[in-house]
């Protein structure tokens, strides 16, 4: 079983045991979280939906991201990934939600947002965590890594721990900062 897999089983049985479903926001990894969540046997029980909003206007009519974020901060920003996070844990009704969104390559990056950047947002209804990341290697690499610390964040979250080297924002709203 490779780590992916590992790591999603794990999340499925600490889900399980609560009786809790998790739902996903995915940017720059086009699905890859919810791929590798229902790779699980039995995953309908524990996983209610996966967003996939590559674009701008997808993460605005699926999510409610308000429009105004990205003209401000941009796709990969913290506001927008926390915005995503809160979106899907509304539309789904999930009490767990992971969004993510970044700069996988070989193009797009910027001084200021490199390639390998991501931004992850972890929420639960009563907090909400980001980070950013800046993972090396090539495209395949940064999505493979943005879905393992995905999944890992979301069991940290579910054991009632912060995902590591996260910053918390309370409540439900925006992240502020």
């Amino acid at each position: 079983m490779d780590e992916i897999t590992r790591l999603a089983a794990e999340l499925g049985e600490s889900l399980r045991a609560q009786g809790e479903q998790a739902s996903t926001a995915e940017s720059c990894t086009g699905g890859g979280i919810a791929e590798a969540i229902t790779r699980i046997p039995g995953s309908s029980a524990w996983f209610e939906a996966g967003y996939v909003t590559y674009s701008n206007r997808q993460k605005v009519l699926q999510l409610g991201v308000p429009v105004e974020l990205f003209e401000r901060v941009g796709a990969v920003s913290r506001e927008v990934v926390a915005a995503m996070a809160q979106g899907a844990r509304a539309c789904s009704g999930a009490r767990y939600a992971v969004a993510v969104s970044g700069v996988a390559g070989p193009g797009g990056g910027s001084p200021e947002k490199p390639v390998g950047t991501v931004w992850l947002a972890w929420a639960d209804g009563e907090c909400l965590f980001t980070a950013c990341r800046l993972f090396p290697g090539d495209r395949d690499d940064v999505r493979r890594r943005t879905v393992q610390d995905a999944l890992t964040g979301l069991i940290r979250l579910v054991a009632g721990e912060a995902p590591e080297g996260s910053a918390r924002h309370h409540g439900n709203g925006p992240a502020q900062g």
